[in-house]
């Protein structure tokens, strides 16, 4: 049985673009499994990938905002088919404060997580109902990339091919909510410290599934995507060893599969 303890409380896609002299990294990932291209704007909007020799300038992310209410009602809409049978999270009286702290159990060490629910209880909610029911057990991280200013794993997929979700949809959170207005995504990139979970999405707004990012390095991301809480240098270092060893470059998007596998054995 895969438990979690609490304390007291899609395919990743890239390219280099300049936007206002800014080189900026885009990174989406598929988490309906109804769409082969991930969360993103067309192809025509992506330009090829060029190698960088340092890390990308970008803004801090925006504060995060207050919960003004010490629960909420989350909504999971029924989405694409669900890669791994999955039961809906509860929706009703989701906590707006307080961590949860989980292990995730990989062929390469521990991977402590600390998921934070304030600025993202729903997202946080889901992770924990699918850590709980063994959703992620021997579910490999599908996509590596090691490019300067994207740094990062994408899991959570159990059919790894990026394309694969929980049967289920969910709202953006912070730092998306507070990022763009109503005419989408902001243009501006952000940086996602090294350290960072976030979830990963098919480029389109509320679309968040099962999958996640785990930021190795600092990044340069539009903020698109709703930050989940952080890992620590214990876990860093164990996937920094693993990424040392690169990955096969297959996809066409970049990156690819990690050359040491990173794979959950269980989540605790």
């Amino acid at each position: 049985m895969t438990a979690v303890t609490a304390t007291t409380q899609g395919v990743v896609r890239w390219s280099w673009a300049c936007t206002l002299g800014v080189v900026a990294v885009v990174v989406a990932g598929c988490s309906t499994g109804a769409a082969t291209t991930a969360d993103t704007p067309p192809p025509t909007t992506f330009t090829t990938p060029a190698p960088a020799t340092a890390v990308p300038a970008g803004a801090p992310l925006p504060p995060a905002p207050v919960p003004s209410a010490t629960s909420v009602t989350c909504s999971y809409v029924p989405g694409g088919p669900a890669a791994r049978p999955a039961t809906t999270p509860a929706t009703t009286s989701v906590p707006t404060s307080g961590t949860t702290e989980i292990t995730l159990e990989t062929t390469v060490g521990a991977v402590p997580l600390v998921l934070d629910r304030a600025p993202a209880p729903c997202a946080v909610n889901s992770l924990v109902s699918l850590a709980r029911q063994g959703f992620y057990d021997d579910v490999a991280c599908h996509r590596l990339s090691t490019d300067e200013g994207a740094r990062l794993y994408q899991c959570g997929d159990p059919s790894g091919t990026g394309t694969g979700g929980p049967g289920y949809t969910f709202a953006d959170e912070w730092p998306v909510t507070v990022s763009h207005g109503s005419g989408g995504y902001a243009a501006t990139p952000a940086l996602y410290p090294r350290g960072t979970i976030a979830m990963a999405n098919t480029g389109r707004a509320n679309t968040n599934g099962s999958q996640f990012l785990l930021v190795i390095g600092d990044s340069v991301l539009y903020p698109q995507y709703t930050v989940v809480g952080t890992l620590g240098e214990a876990g860093l270092s164990a996937l920094d060893a693993a990424a040392a060893a690169g990955h096969d470059g297959s996809s066409p998007l970049g990156g690819g599969v990690p050359a040491t596998p990173v794979v959950i054995t269980g989540v605790r």
